[in-house]
């Protein structure tokens, strides 16, 4: 049974990378699309799977990465016993995605969705969030909403391990967005119903988020909403490197570096004790960086 429904995931999450790409080249039409595919050795120096990166620049999508990959074999043993099954050997699939725009008036996004088995363990997780830099309260709400539609009974316990996870804890514990959901080490027992909840919950991306890309892409901006935007992607690096659990676990497990580290903005700041202008629209947006309830 796990065999098929590995296989069953990894095809699902690499139609979902196609479905996802149709949407993105839908709306940049200056859209560069570089695929690369990979494969890697595993701890042993034996074959053990590779990925399909897929790199954007364009003219809306400044850069953005949609990448999916299958790994297997072995791996570095002390590694292993910070995972969540048993043994040295591991076999992971999913699919990962980063979108950077240029207008600071559409928000960049992130998810991911993959399978894991390590030993006789076998596992979900994954999650989306949301990371504006422009406090338009209808466009959390409705992201929210679409993942509560999609989730159902799971929304709020997801809700919290996303508010706590994506977190600068360095930074008196502010998020890097606006939350969205977060999961990890899921496994009811039923294999087949946590791959349905899995997949169907994968499939919400592209209805949660576009939308709002559509919705704020021709808005007009200013030099002070590049400068926050910067200075909050700045953050976002921060996070990526210090905290993000996908991060370490890629580098462990002699993942690709380039497409690991596509995740992070091509342009970003870093300015000493910065804050935004007082009274400013980003300084309330500074209070939005907290979990809220948006959709209850």
């Amino acid at each position: 049974m796990s065999q098929e429904l590995k296989e069953r995931f990894h095809r699902h999450v690499m139609n979902l990378q196609d479905a996802i790409t149709s949407e993105m080249q839908k709306l940049d039409a200056k859209l560069i699309l570089t695929e690369d595919l990979w494969d890697r050795l595993d701890h042993s120096g034996n074959a053990g799977g590779g990925g399909r990166t897929r790199a954007f620049q364009g003219q809306l999508f400044e850069n953005a990465g949609v990448n999916t990959s299958c790994v297997f074999g072995k791996i570095d043993p002390q590694f292993a016993q910070k995972l969540q099954g048993s043994g040295d050997e591991m076999w992971a699939a999913g699919i990962s995605l980063i979108i950077h725009p240029f207008n600071p008036r559409v928000p960049t996004v992130h998810a991911n969705f993959r399978m894991i088995q390590q030993g006789e363990k076998l596992w979900f997780g994954g999650g989306a969030d949301l990371t504006p830099f422009y406090p338009h309260e209808d466009d959390f709400r409705y992201f929210h909403g679409i993942w509560k539609e999609a989730a159902g009974k799971h929304y709020d316990s997801m809700k919290k391990e996303c508010d706590e996870y994506f977190v600068n804890t360095h930074r008196e514990g502010e998020m890097r967005g606006i939350g969205g959901l977060f999961f990890d080490g899921y496994n009811t027992g039923d294999l087949e119903a946590d791959f349905k909840m899995v997949t169907q919950l994968s499939e919400h991306f592209i209805k949660s988020y576009f939308p709002l890309v559509t919705k704020r892409m021709n808005e007009s901006y200013d030099e002070a909403d590049v400068d926050f935007q910067l200075h909050r992607r700045g953050r976002y690096v921060e996070f990526n490197l210090l905290h993000d659990r996908g991060t370490l676990f890629g580098l462990r497990t002699n993942g690709r570096t380039d497409s690991i580290l596509i995740s992070l903005p091509a342009r970003t700041k870093f300015t000493y004790k910065y804050a935004p202008p007082k009274g400013s629209v980003h300084e309330k947006m500074m209070s939005y960086y907290r979990p809220k309830n948006w959709v209850n």
